[in-house]
């Protein structure tokens, strides 16, 4: 094939109208999505019927003349035909022509088309659309049958670009989403994920059906079990052939399954309710976690379908009354890698059922862990050990969580098996060099992408040795991975610092039994210990989520409002100590010790903030707050200055320029330093310190919520675009914000 074609200026040939041939006709019809539709089936009736329909423009005579007029031949036959058509296909005159398949087996059609159809091989682009119901033919044809579904192209090493092209612009026409994968990759995960199914399906029907008690069985059947074996009617025939073409790779996933079906077995006839858990739970979570990654379609190329959540932040709410906000992010995290690797039973409470959260407890469940919950933020974990984690059967999917990754790869650098750590698309552009050059120095085998981005590639069996690391920076992150990976290393591991950062890995150390040394700027462990089970960790509220509401009530007109149990570790209190000096009415009551960690319930009130030179001592102990602490200091009075704050830059998103474009877009005249920002701060008693407008959030949860606090003082809505990733940190913000008076609501856009 040369030249590019679009596909509106083609000709359609589709070859055997069933319901997928049918269906694309009729979306290709539907949408005038090319110049003509053409079909040829060897049943005349299907023909005649789909003219009735409107489905095709013209039916062919012939195959013959069918593929001369067309630009695009599309092979929909059924799977055991497939390869007898290609050949008949091959002996007429390609030239210049694209061909396609539909069939859910790609091994033994490939094989049939290198063999035969020589120099027009080029054109030649294998596909599979995952769609599909329990009717067959022409008559139940739908235009709207690929709309949002995938569609796997297979294309061959040796298809032109213009092919692939082509091939993949007719699947987008019809609104599917295309997705690639070699050959032999498709036939593995189709078998695993449809084939064996349907295979499972027929099996179950036909032998409950052969049972003695079969109408009851039937008869009282609830809606799991009709859910399951609704695929049970499907098309005998094509599953027939789709069974016997696919026979080797549906071989190997039924022994697969046939090994967890033995494994339950035992654990059910021996009574074993450790086994049958991990199980239950390990399936539940993965169901979710997997559907949760795949619909965010993070990692997957095919972008352009994907909905993009806006908060509308209306001016002249207020913030009053009482909440309690999330659980500690960085507790939560920890309290799952802590736990799984302690002897004993892990009780969790207060956990944050966010995304980033969940995606860590889902990477020990894949490591062999057998984690009950969460349920109201009760997590079970049963610990390991510290030699205990098992080979993951995949990539560990960290979505956002950077915390997870940074963590993680300290304590797998020591682990006997390799393992990869990759996230969604913007952790994949974050840096990681700042934990795995350490890492490396104590004998590490780590591998990056570019520039030190993820996926991390690290290789186990590695001894790793103790190293004496002065950071260049400060970084809670950097220096609990070290001390993670300390934990296995020989000799002593040590970190300096050079400004306090929190100490959440030391304190939840020391509390399972692990001895953490501390002298001054120096943290140390010695490797060889091991960890026991704490019985019980409370997770308490998040600073960083309460540093919202601390600056809402701070901002708004008559406003008091009492967040409780909330953490106040003193690595963490910098938003507090900052929002004191610029003049906020903060008070602490009922403070406490949980867990080994402080606590307090906070109140706040309305106040006159003042601008200030916010203190570089302070800048690590608040660095996640600074966007809304810029939202703050664009409402007091007089000149803000940060700086020592370029940590900033390397977040979810560049937090310094985001929010520095963002209040320049409401009005206010930030300027972005290269390690902070100047904010010039409003006349003393303005009420509408922003603008409306509409601000990106740059899929930063951070910067989404800090503009939503914004509406308080603003004399216009505010439209904050790409808000999705707010349930990373604070799944019920709106929610809670909502609760105390903010005028907040979301959209799909």
């Amino acid at each position: 094939m040369s030249g590019v074609k679009k596909l509106d200026s083609c000709r359609v040939l589709i070859v055997g109208l069933g319901l997928i041939g049918g269906s694309l006709a009729a979306a290709l019809k539907a949408r005038n999505g090319c110049r003509e539709v053409l079909a040829w089936d060897r049943d005349p009736q299907s023909l005649i019927l789909a003219r009735e329909r409107d489905v095709i423009d013209r039916a062919a005579c012939s195959l013959e003349d069918g593929v001369a007029d067309a630009d695009i031949v599309v092979l929909a036959v059924p799977v055991l035909a497939m390869s007898a058509m290609v050949r008949d296909v091959a002996r007429l005159d390609l030239a210049g022509k694209v061909v396609t398949d539909v069939g859910s087996c790609k091994s033994d059609v490939v094989e049939v088309a290198r063999e035969c159809l020589g120099d027009s091989l080029s054109g030649f682009v294998p596909g599979h659309p995952i769609a599909g119901s329990e009717k067959s033919g022409i008559t139940a044809a739908k235009a709207d049958l690929y709309e949002a579904h995938k569609v796997i192209v297979t294309p061959l090493p040796e298809n032109t670009l213009a092919a692939s092209q082509l091939v993949r612009s007719l699947w987008e026409g019809v609104g599917a989403l295309v997705l690639e994968m070699d050959v032999e990759h498709h036939d593995q995960v189709l078998a695993r994920t449809s084939h064996l199914p349907h295979l499972l399906a027929f099996s179950l029907v036909d032998t409950l059906a052969g049972d003695r008690d079969s109408q009851d069985i039937f008869r009282y059947a609830a809606g799991g079990f009709r859910d399951f074996t609704r695929i049970a009617a499907s098309d005998p025939t094509m599953w027939h052939d789709v069974f016997v073409a696919n026979r080797n790779a549906l071989l190997e996933a039924l022994d697969e399954f046939s090994e967890g079906l033995q494994q339950m077995y035992a654990a059910v006839e021996q009574g074993d309710s450790r086994a049958m858990t991990g199980i239950i739970t390990r399936a539940k979570s993965a169901r979710e976690h997997f559907t949760r990654m795949l619909e965010s379609q993070s990692y997957l190329k095919a972008m352009s379908h994907q909905s993009s959540h806006t908060f509308l932040a209306r001016s002249g709410g207020t913030a009053t009354g009482t909440l309690r906000v999330p659980g500690d992010k960085s507790i939560s995290h920890r309290s799952i890698m802590l736990g799984a690797l302690a002897d004993g039973v892990t009780e969790v409470t207060g956990f944050l059922e966010g995304e980033d959260a969940l995606a860590t407890l889902q990477a020990f469940r894949d490591m062999g862990v057998v984690i009950e919950g969460p349920h109201d933020g009760r997590v079970t974990i049963y610990g390991v050990g510290l030699n205990g984690l098992q080979q993951p059967p995949g990539p560990l999917y960290l979505g956002n969580a950077g915390t997870a990754m940074r963590l993680m790869a300290g304590l797998m650098a020591a682990q006997k098996f390799d393992v990869t750590l990759t996230g969604d698309e913007s952790l994949s552009n974050r840096p990681m060099n700042r934990v795995v050059k350490p890492l490396l120095d104590m004998g590490a085998d780590i591998e990056t992408s570019e520039g030190g981005k993820p996926p991390l590639v690290i290789r186990g069996g590695r001894s790793l040795s103790g190293v004496d690391y002065n950071m260049p920076m400060a970084s809670a992150q950097v220096k609990s991975c070290l001390l993670l990976a300390g934990l296995y290393a020989e000799g002593e591991t040590a970190v300096v610092e050079p400004g306090v950062t929190r100490d959440h890995t030391e304190r939840m150390l020391t509390g399972l039994g692990y001895p953490v040394k501390t002298d001054g700027n120096r943290v140390s462990v010695q490797g060889g210990g091991t960890l026991t089970s704490a019985s019980l960790i409370e997770v308490p509220a998040d600073i960083s989520s309460a540093a919202f509401f601390l600056v809402a009530a701070s901002i708004a007109k008559d406003a008091e409002l009492l967040l409780t149990h909330v953490g106040i570790n003193p690595t963490r209190t910098g938003v507090l100590d900052i929002l004191r000096l610029m003049g906020a009415n903060i008070t602490l009551e009922n403070e406490r010790e949980v867990g080994g960690e402080p606590v307090a319930d906070i109140r706040v009130k309305s106040a006159q903030l003042k601008g200030i030179e916010i203190p570089e001592d302070l800048v690590p102990l608040a660095i996640d707050e600074f966007p809304v602490l810029f939202v703050a200091a664009s409402c007091a009075e007089g000149e803000t200055v940060l700086k020592g704050a370029e940590e900033l830059r390397v977040k979810e998103s560049d937090r310094i320029q985001s929010m520095a474009d963002g209040l320049n877009a409401l009005g206010v005249d930030a300027v972005a330093l290269p390690d902070g920002m100047k904010i010039p701060g409003c006349a003393a008693g303005a009420q509408d310190v922003f603008a409306g407008g509409v601000v990106h959030s740059h899929g930063d949860h951070r910067i989404a919520m800090a503009f939503a606090v914004a509406s308080l003082r603003a004399r216009d809505e505010i439209r904050i675009l790409d808000c999705a990733n707010v349930a990373t940190s604070f799944p019920n913000f709106i929610d809670l914000a909502h609760s105390v008076g903010l005028n907040l609501s979301e959209t799909e856009s």
